[in-house]
C-alpha cells in the first residue's frame, strides 16, 4: 500500500492497534533510515491509547510504554547493535509476557529468537517521497 504522508503513516501505525488484541503481539518493522517507522509506532500507540509521547528509542536501545488496559508496548531499536549482548536476554524476557506489545525495528541481531508468530512491516521509501508499506502475517 502506498503511504503518502507521516499522518497517514500514523493512521497505518493507529489501525495495527486493532491487530494487537488479547496476548502477546510482536511487530518486526523493516526498513531504512528515515522511512517513517518511529511515526507508524507512534500512531501504533495512540490507537492503544497511549497518552505520553513517543520516541525513537536509537540510543537507549528500548522504551516502554504503559497502555491504558494494563498491557506494555516495548519499542526495540537495534540499530546501533552489532551484538544484542543483554538486550537480547531483556528481549526473550519481554516476549515471555503475554501483556507485551513489542515493536522490533533492525532486528537482524535478534531474528533467532523472534517468534515464527508476528506481524512483518515492510516499508520502502519511493522515488516521489511516498512510501510502500508491505504487511506480512
Amino acid at each position: 500500500m502506498k503511504i503518502k504522508s507521516e499522518q497517514e503513516m500514523m493512521e497505518r501505525g493507529e489501525a495495527m492497534a486493532e491487530k494487537c488484541g488479547e496476548g502477546l503481539c510482536v511487530i518486526e518493522l523493516i526498513g531504512d533510515v528515515g522511512v517513517g517507522k518511529t511515526t507508524f509506532v507512534k500512531g501504533l500507540a495512540k490507537g492503544l491509547g497511549i497518552k505520553e509521547p513517543v520516541s525513537s528509542p536509537s540510543f537507549t536501545i528500548s522504551k516502554s510504554y504503559a497502555c491504558p488496559d494494563g498491557r506494555t508496548l516495548i519499542h526495540y531499536d537495534f540499530y546501533r547493535l552489532n551484538e544484542p549482548g543483554l538486550m537480547s536476554d531483556e528481549l526473550k524476557e519481554s516476549l515471555g509476557n503475554e501483556n507485551n506489545i513489542i515493536v522490533i525495528e533492525w532486528s537482524d541481531s535478534v531474528k533467532n529468537i523472534l517468534p515464527e508468530k508476528r506481524i512483518i512491516v515492510n516499508i520502502k521509501n519511493n522515488d516521489d517521497d511516498s512510501r510502500e508499506m508491505e504487511v506480512l502475517k
